[in-house]
């Protein structure tokens, strides 16, 4: 077995004031010199929901599931929270864990798939964290392989995507959504699996197995939404608003939309989706249902306990559970903050 004193559940983070919507927006684009006043531009999404983003609310349910769930399987692991962009950071997290005799983390990341933002900035953040406290060579930080094919995360989407083709009108098509990135992130995630690297490939191979067992015979395909940046730099495509514009165009009368991307209805998923795509649905006279994210689905909150477990017990790669033929994904490196075992986009 491996020994670890407590789980660390790391996240984004999100404002939750209006006067915490900016600070936070400089937080998630530190180093890229942009002014506020086009902070004010993707500040109108939060602003709308009174400046609060529902994923720490979000992760406060989450973290207490996990809790429940930990403590109904006797596994005494105290779990801390702790996120990238706004309080509780992962410096206070880290250093609470230290403080009450904690020093050998495993960290739960809400991000389900392979690319720079879900692995390898966790990892230089969690490098920067030990470096931050003080604590190089006193915490270690490990954390659960991406799980974008583990039973527990897909199984909610499965049970979503059947129930909403049963209700859609026809034609129906499913589409699958998650997070745009720049084409040359996606190839670096892992160029061996193809166009857009692993991070593509993790989604298609995700997207199939829903497809398969939730509503055979029924179209489906990829999109990508809340695309940023320099508009000169390429992002995946197709966008899930052209997406449902070609489609309405060759006679679909209904979309069920599954944001396989995320983890939780986080503000993304509510303004993209809920908000802009909805719209983008009506305008063109398609019928719109989107199915929800795994949140604290029994099934996903057991998976990610059954993954601790994985750990906690060195199971062998042969009995990991996975539903695509890519996974179980690899373990990743312990974080020292000595040392740089994996490259920023490290699988």
């Amino acid at each position: 077995m491996t020994d670890f004193d407590a789980i660390l559940l790391a996240s984004f983070g999100g404002p939750e004031g209006q006067d915490d919507v900016i600070p936070f927006l400089r937080n998630v684009t530190r180093g890229r010199g942009i002014p506020d006043e086009r902070l004010e531009e993707v500040a109108v999404h939060y602003r709308h929901n009174g400046g609060v983003s529902p994923i720490n609310a979000q992760n406060r349910a989450l973290k207490a599931a996990l809790e429940t769930e930990l403590a109904a399987r006797s596994i005494d692991l105290p779990v801390y929270w702790g996120n990238r962009n706004w309080d509780p950071y992962f410096p206070d997290a880290v250093r609470a864990a230290h403080e009450a005799g904690d020093d050998r983390l495993l960290a739960v990341v809400t991000s389900a798939y392979t690319s720079y933002s879900g692995v390898g900035q966790y990892r230089e953040n969690f490098e920067q964290t030990l470096a931050d406290t003080g604590l190089v060579g006193t915490v270690t930080i490990d954390r659960l392989r991406e799980f974008f094919d583990h039973p527990g995360f897909v199984a909610p989407f499965i049970e979503g995507v059947r129930e909403a083709v049963r209700d859609a009108a026809t034609p129906t098509h499913v589409l699958f959504v998650t997070h745009s990135i720049p084409n040359t992130a996606a190839e670096a995630s892992g160029p061996e699996h193809g166009p857009g690297g692993a991070y593509v490939a993790q989604h298609l191979a995700v997207a199939d197995v829903i497809a398969a067992s939730a509503a055979p015979g029924v179209a489906y395909s990829l999109a990508y939404q809340s695309r940023s940046g320099d508009p000169r730099t390429p992002w995946l495509e197709p966008d899930v608003n052209d997406e449902i514009r070609r489609l309405a165009a060759e006679g679909v009368q209904h979309v069920v939309v599954v944001p396989i991307g995320f983890v939780s209805d986080h503000m993304e998923v509510i303004w993209d989706l809920d908000t802009e795509a909805a719209e983008t649905a009506a305008e063109v006279g398609v019928g719109f249902t989107r199915v929800a994210t795994p949140g604290v689905h029994p099934a996903f909150v057991s998976g990610l306990v059954d993954l601790i477990e994985e750990r906690l017990n060195d199971i062998p790669d042969a009995q990991r559970p996975h539903l695509t033929a890519l996974g179980p994904w690899p373990d990743h490196a312990t974080v020292t903050g000595i040392d740089a075992a994996e490259p920023a986009v490290a699988r």
